[in-house]
């Protein structure tokens, strides 16, 4: 039964909702669902019509006290989303319909699983059926394609498979903490040459003369921030062409949350050369985004994977998600994990069709996923 005091308003930026009372609604602070990251991206130029990420984000009031959020953009494009719907789009052209706009709720270019219906806990039904009804009634004003939820957890994953929305499927690679001890302990579980090539590996990065520092919002300076957000932009200009982050991002991020901020700096010589940047929650910790000005056989993995399983281990972190794709990380302790997102399709006549290509694209992903098991780095008789 809906509750009668219950109002959703439509805001076009998070500096419209109270930071405190938003945060509120976060579980696990979550750090990019968490008030001070999103409005960051706003603040400086991360999303916006340049990136083609507009905010609109839908709150339920109740009472005018902030009960409810879910973190909504009108897209014209699908850039940063990391769930492709490429070929969708072709299809909503050959018939000479527009795909765009369309809305995405889900963290902009962030493939991190959370909550995408922040809600109190005694509200979340009527809230949820609230959020997913409005955002149907904005597609229809603007004449969009549907609504996309990217990366939901399992409880609003739950509701949208019980309002019959397409679910597809995906898969990453997670690290996984069975407690231990300390680093060598982890390498004990692996299998005698998985273990062998990690020490190998980073045997290569401390014989380079390469040296790691860790550092966080607190201890990271202004020169290493600068260093990191050159080899950020180097990496995009060298491969994917639009740096969409900044290091007035960066920076404000590191001040607002400097706990849940881990910057794994590479230096040799006296100069860094490699950094690798990750985020933590209450339980997890997160890496998003690498870049180096000198190529330094194995760094990559040193800074990116090997620093964050130690740094997992070391603060009692339960799971370390390193980003989307990448098979080789199976062989350095990660494990296939499958992901969803859930899809409202507003043109009734490709309902049917989308829902069939869904189901083979999720018959597809169990299957990978059950070969990749096969190759575990973990010992046979070990989790």
């Amino acid at each position: 039964m809906t509750d009668r005091n219950l109002v959703v308003r439509i805001h076009a930026g998070l500096d419209e909702i109270s930071a405190s009372a938003w945060n509120a609604l976060v579980t696990d602070n979550h750090p990019f669902l968490k008030h001070e990251f999103l409005s960051a991206m706003e603040e400086y130029g991360c999303v916006g019509e340049q990136f083609g990420w507009l905010p609109m984000h839908l709150a339920v009031y109740r009472r005018d006290q902030l009960v409810a959020a879910m973190p909504l953009y009108r897209k014209r494009n699908s850039y940063g989303e990391f769930v492709f719907d490429h070929s969708w789009e072709e299809a909503w052209l050959r018939v000479g319909l527009n795909y765009f706009p369309k809305l995405v709720s889900a963290i902009p270019y962030t493939p991190a699983t959370g909550a995408r219906m922040l809600t109190q806990p005694d509200l979340e039904e009527p809230c949820r059926r609230l959020f997913l009804h409005t955002a149907q009634e904005l597609v229809a004003e603007y004449g969009g394609s549907g609504v996309h939820w990217l990366f939901p957890d399992t409880a609003d994953m739950a509701f949208l498979n019980d309002q019959q929305l397409v679910i597809r499927n995906d898969c990453q690679y997670h690290w996984h903490n069975a407690g231990y001890a300390g680093f060598e302990d982890f390498l004990t579980r692996l299998s005698a040459r998985k273990r062998k090539n990690i020490r190998r590996e980073r045997r290569r990065v401390s014989d380079a003369g390469v040296t790691l520092r860790r550092l966080n919002g607190h201890t990271a300076s202004e020169q290493d921030w600068a260093d990191f957000t050159g080899f950020y932009n180097r990496l995009f200009n060298e491969k994917w062409g639009m740096a969409t982050f900044n290091e007035r991002f960066f920076k404000a991020v590191a001040r607002a949350m400097p706990d849940q901020v881990l910057l794994v700096l590479a230096d040799l010589q006296g100069r860094s050369i490699a950094g690798a940047l990750m985020y933590a929650s209450d339980t997890r910790l997160y890496g998003r985004h690498w870049g180096c000005t000198e190529e330094i056989d194995s760094l990559h993995f040193e800074a990116c994977y090997y620093q964050g399983i130690e740094y997992c281990i070391e603060n009692g972190l339960q799971v370390f998600e390193p980003g989307a794709q990448g098979e080789h990380k199976i062989a350095r302790g990660f494990n296939p994990v499958k992901t969803a997102s859930a899809h409202w399709v507003a043109e009734s006549g490709f309902v049917e069709p989308i829902r069939r290509f869904a189901a083979l694209e999720r018959r597809s992903v169990e299957e990978y996923i059950r070969r990749l098991q096969q190759q575990t780095a973990y010992r046979k008789d070990k989790p």
